[in-house]
């Protein structure tokens, strides 16, 4: 059951009362007005009379998850708020700051959250969440402050918009917490529109070399849009993890000191916005137009897998997103390689009635290779795109589906199981499969010839599709 504890109760704290009230879970209210304690208690709310700043008062109340200290007098919510702090180490803390500078300033830096007087507390607690949303920003403050040093947000190899925009939100409520923070990756930037992103917004991330990194470089890392070290990023297997947050079911046990997996949101970016509304962090436009588009993208825009919090989401952020940015970011040039690329893939295009699976022959940039499969997508009567490549003695591949019932994701985890890593969306997937010796030899057409045949073997049986003879011949990447 959920806790939540009201220091003080003036008339913005009245308000907030009323709401936390309607919630399930316990409300309980410290005030020194005789008066007011009688009239609350008359509307069924359990409040007693007492010293809101009182520490030893406090110290006898079964620990809250939230403490709100909403006093109308500025030297009562000064003291409440330390007493709470210093009651209630773990617990949520959210004050109302009034008085002169250097008293908001003192319970600025004690409170999770501190809200100006203009009437907005109640807001600032519906924003905090009701719940589990109260107890993930108490734990993601937690974990952030007990971090002692240098914080690296990690992104997922290769990231893409919604892990990017996921960085650089948690990047900034750490450094708005008093913790130093960079948001980092390992592998490419590849995609045009992803470049397109971080260059018209000047992002700074941080690149790291899997082969030289060393986890002691930072006092503490973070996850997000994956949860698991070791797999699709660069960090040792095994690395400690002080967060987590996605929102794709995992593939295998987490092991953080803060966990937050939820499923049932649309992107990772959504997650990001309940954080900052929450902690009440600044959102400029750089973070916003990242989150937004980061939206959108995981969404396909808002067409897949889309909830009402995912739409919440975007609507915050659209006032504050940088419009003419996001259009430039979509309408990126292509590359000369990206080009020839799709080209190929169009040229070996192997079609069974509404799937088609093609190879990409050797490349220089892997996500071409998902930007073919868009391209074959777009065919009239396709219904599902497979498209793989080679790079580094590595086989990509990179599935779509367009109105199929078929999980593209859970198709690719089968076909490739034990061949190497594979997985995503209902529709949209991705698999690495390391080539090994033949990634040696003398005859590239060759390679790509043997291992292109076992990959569109596995796949058409997968979907259980009876192929006609196959067209990949030695030659045909050129």
């Amino acid at each position: 059951m959920v806790r939540r504890l009201v220091l003080g109760c003036g008339i913005v704290g009245q308000r907030a009362i009323e709401t936390l009230d309607s919630w399930p879970g316990e409300v309980r209210v410290i005030d020194a007005d005789g008066a007011r304690v009688d009239a609350l208690r008359g509307e069924g709310i359990a409040a007693d009379r007492g010293d809101p700043g009182d520490p030893d008062r406090l110290r006898a109340e079964p620990p809250p998850d939230l403490v709100l200290v909403a006093s109308d007098d500025a030297d009562e919510t000064l003291r409440a708020t330390r007493a709470a702090r210093e009651a209630f180490p773990d617990a949520h803390l959210i004050a109302y700051v009034h008085g002169n500078e250097e008293a908001r300033e003192r319970v600025t830096r004690l409170a999770d959250r501190a809200v100006d007087p203009v009437g907005t507390v109640a807001d600032a607690v519906l924003a905090a969440g009701n719940g589990e949303g109260v107890e993930r920003l108490r734990g993601l403050a937690r974990a952030l402050r007990d971090i002692d040093g240098r914080l690296g947000v990690f992104m997922h190899n290769d990231p893409d918009p919604d892990a990017i925009g996921s960085a650089i939100a948690l990047r900034d409520i750490a450094l708005a917490r008093g913790v130093d923070a960079e948001a980092c990756y390992f592998g490419e930037i590849a995609h045009q529109e992803n470049r397109a992103l971080v260059n018209l917004l000047d992002l700074d991330l941080h690149r790291y070399d899997a082969e030289s990194f060393d986890p002691a470089a930072f006092d503490g890392i973070a996850l997000v849009d994956h949860s698991r070290p070791g797999v699709n990023d660069g960090l040792p297997p095994g690395t400690e993890i002080d967060v987590v947050i996605d929102h794709h079911p995992p593939r295998g046990p987490v092991d953080a000191r803060f966990v937050d997996l939820r499923s049932d949101v649309g992107a990772t970016s959504t997650l990001l916005v309940d954080y900052l509304r929450g902690l009440d962090v600044d959102v400029n436009d750089r973070v916003a137009t990242a989150l937004l588009y980061g939206i959108r993208v995981d969404t396909r825009d808002f067409d897949r897998d889309i909830t009402t919090r995912d739409f919440e989401a975007a609507a915050f952020l659209l006032s504050r997103a940088d419009m003419g940015v996001l259009e430039r970011v979509e309408r990126p040039s292509i590359s000369g390689d990206t080009f020839d690329t799709i080209a190929r893939a169009i040229k070996n295009a192997e079609r069974e009635g509404s799937i088609v699976v093609s190879s990409a022959g050797r490349v220089g940039n892997r996500d071409a290779i998902a930007q073919a499969a868009d391209r074959l997508l777009a065919t009239e009567d396709v219904t599902l795109t497979a498209v793989f490549g080679f790079m580094n003695g590595t086989a990509y591949v990179s599935g779509r589906t367009r109105g199929s019932e078929v999980d593209i994701g859970e198709t690719m985890r089968r076909a490739f199981a034990g061949m190497g890593s594979a997985g995503g969306h209902t529709d949209m997937a991705g698999a690495q499969l390391p080539v090994g010796i033949l990634a040696d030899a003398d005859d590239e057409a060759s390679v790509e010839a043997i291992v292109g045949e076992v990959i569109t073997g596995r796949l058409f049986e997968e979907l259980d599709v009876r192929r006609s003879p196959p067209r990949f011949e030695p030659g045909t990447s050129a």
